[in-house]
């Protein structure tokens, strides 16, 4: 499927939860947040339901986000379901990598195809400085066990205040080569202030081929990050929320006012 500036659109971003074990600071406030109701977020079948609608539309790329998905209760479950979906070539999901240990070989059992790790320094004062609470020693031990459990090519998010020549930068990228690990280096963003730039290594944040959309947690579909514009799946149904996102998918971001990087997915 195409949008209004013939950017085919093939891209599909699920976030599963509002809820994260980290407090990065780019993130969220010290504080946390305010959580969305159980209510209000999406069942695993009502998922399964639009993603299944997406795929026949046209997707054929599926990432898993959050939050931090793993934090929600049998999302293997989940992935499992979306793997049986015929037209999927690529599922894969972003995640911090705290509870990856765990989860890498049921994930990859599951029909799981790879992941993007969260991983912004490997200093361990410096982790713990940029989560709040997170210690390195988990997310190192989860990137071990996802290679190990074939969810490869295994990708580093690693976010950056300007350049990749940033010390912490410099150190992810020395270790994700001794490891074989691609590495994408995220500027600092900001949403309400229209900040973002596009990804070194990586497609995001170039608006010209931009080729997804979002569903958020409480079942919003966005065709932009960067824009207050969403559609409810559950008041307008699968279908014309997509066709509303695609033909109204502006051709460059702006700011979103309203959106959270928790709850919309990055």
């Amino acid at each position: 499927m195409y949008d209004q500036f013939n950017r085919k659109i093939n891209y599909l971003r699920v976030s599963v939860t509002d809820r994260c074990n980290l407090r990065c600071v780019y993130c969220m406030p010290a504080e946390g947040i305010k959580l969305l109701s159980h209510s209000d977020i999406l069942s695993y079948d009502e998922i399964i339901g639009i993603v299944k609608v997406a795929v026949k539309m046209g997707v054929d790329k599926v990432r898993i986000t959050g939050g931090e998905p793993l934090v929600r209760k049998n999302v293997v479950y989940l992935i499992e379901k979306l793997a049986g979906i015929s037209g999927i070539r690529d599922l894969g999901m972003t995640t911090n990598g705290v509870l990856l240990d765990k989860f890498s070989r049921p994930l990859k059992e599951a029909g799981l195809h790879r992941v993007n790790v969260s991983l912004d320094t490997l200093d361990e004062r410096r982790y713990h400085e940029i989560t709040r609470i997170g210690q390195i020693s988990d997310v190192l031990r989860g990137i071990d066990a996802a290679i190990k459990s074939g969810l490869i090519p295994v990708k580093i998010n690693c976010v950056i205040k300007n350049s990749p020549l940033e010390r912490d930068a410099r150190e992810v990228a020395e270790f994700a080569k001794k490891y074989g690990l691609e590495v994408r280096f995220i500027r600092q963003m900001s949403l309400s202030g229209g900040s973002f730039s596009q990804v070194i290594g990586g497609d995001g944040g170039n608006c010209s081929n931009c080729n997804r959309l979002r569903l958020t947690a409480n079942g919003m579909i966005q065709p932009c990050l960067f824009n207050d514009i969403k559609y409810n799946v559950r008041e307008l149904g699968a279908e014309k929320a997509i066709l509303e996102a695609l033909k109204n998918k502006p051709e460059c971001g702006s700011e979103n006012h309203q959106g959270r990087f928790y709850n919309i997915g990055g």
